[in-house]
């Protein structure tokens, strides 16, 4: 049985209020009080509750988010390619592979009022040019251009924002304004920072910084406030 998670921000990670829930053995992503009442609901549905684990792995990518799949599993039938501990009375098991994407991750209830089901907020981040091979040309604001519309800007689309060039000064700084869903959003230094900055410097080695130029006071619709 899989259980739905509604994506939340890679980019502002939230504390969750309450995160005090007893865990045992390596615990790669906590669950919060709530989420393991609500996750317990669930589970007490199921012919043999006791004889379950909550399975989370990832599954993929969208941006610099993961995506991800939840599901109960007969703990007798999970195989030892999986890390397993315990908090409190639930046991939950995740696939090596996803281990370290998903360690320091904490599984909650959203935030927003009346948004159903769970909500993973993980600090590690996806590298959205991952097994993408992209062959930039030209100067510095030539490969910057073909970087942002190949892959940086499809992956700010999905929280309505771009990002667009301005210029390259002679040091090779690079200064970029963020707009629609990213101009006046709170996470979008965030956003510059981890992830459109990361992805400019590894694929531009010459440039030296990604400074942003966005007048953030005028924005009227942030994806994120």
């Amino acid at each position: 049985m899989s259980l739905d998670t509604p994506p939340t921000s890679p980019f502002a990670p939230e504390e969750s209020k309450n995160s005090d829930s007893v865990s045992t053995g390596d615990v790669v992503m906590k669950v919060s009080s709530e989420a393991l009442a609500t996750v317990r609901d669930i589970r007490a549905a199921e012919p043999d509750p006791s004889a379950l684990a909550l399975r989370v792995a990832i599954t993929g990518t969208k941006g610099v988010e993961y995506t991800y799949d939840l599901s109960f599993e007969e703990i007798d039938s999970v195989d030892e390619d999986h890390v397993r501990y315990t908090v409190e009375d639930l046991t939950v098991v995740i696939p090596t592979d996803s281990v370290e994407l998903l360690r320091g991750a904490e599984l909650d209830l959203p935030k927003s009022a009346g948004q159903g089901g769970l909500v993973i907020r993980n600090p590690n981040r996806a590298d959205p040019l991952a097994n993408i091979n992209i062959e930039l040309t030209g100067d510095v604001a030539d490969k910057v251009t073909q970087l942002l519309e190949a892959s940086i800007n499809p992956m700010l689309a999905a929280h309505g924002g771009f990002a667009t060039l301005v210029g390259v000064d002679e040091k090779n700084n690079v200064y970029l304004t963020m707009g629609g869903g990213c101009q006046g959003c709170s996470a979008s230094a965030a956003t510059l920072t981890q992830g459109i900055q990361q992805s400019i410097r590894e694929n531009i080695p010459e440039v030296a910084e990604v400074i942003d130029a966005t007048d953030h006071a005028s924005g009227e619709n942030p994806f994120y406030s």
